[in-house]
């Protein structure tokens, strides 16, 4: 997701481009394969969400310059070159993701790659008040 002062430019998803079969109903070529997680990029039908949440942004004509990414996982170096090129201000996500070279070029970048901490307190909720029947 791609946000800049509290609102959300563009989303992207994991996943086949449109109009396309997705690896769920396919099945997974690389892991069919063998292929470990981070290579064989080129034989994947799906994009990362960080791919898909620039062409959003590019369709729909929304630029991502100073804007903020937040991400379930660490980019990939594919992803990273992307970001930075777009001159996104910082990226935060939830789960690491192996990828040193992805960390130097964001560092090299001077753009802050953090990874977010669970917060130890619930969300709040509000109560649910039972209806009449």
């Amino acid at each position: 997701m791609a946000v800049m002062e509290k609102h959300i430019l563009a989303t992207g998803y994991n996943g086949a481009p449109r109009n396309m079969a997705d690896c769920l109903e396919l099945g997974c070529k690389r892991e069919l394969q063998g292929i470990l997680s981070g290579q064989g990029h080129e034989l994947c039908r799906g994009l990362h969400a960080e791919q898909n949440v620039i062409i959003q942004a590019a369709v729909h004509g929304v630029r991502l310059e100073h804007s903020v990414i937040y991400c379930t996982h660490q980019p990939c170096v594919i992803c990273a070159k992307m970001l930075i090129n777009c001159g996104v201000s910082a990226v935060y996500f939830a789960q690491a993701y192996p990828d040193p070279l992805s960390e130097s070029f964001f560092a090299e970048a001077g753009i802050p790659l953090t990874k977010l901490e669970p917060s130890p307190e619930p969300p709040c909720r509000m109560p649910i008040t039972p209806t009449a029947s």
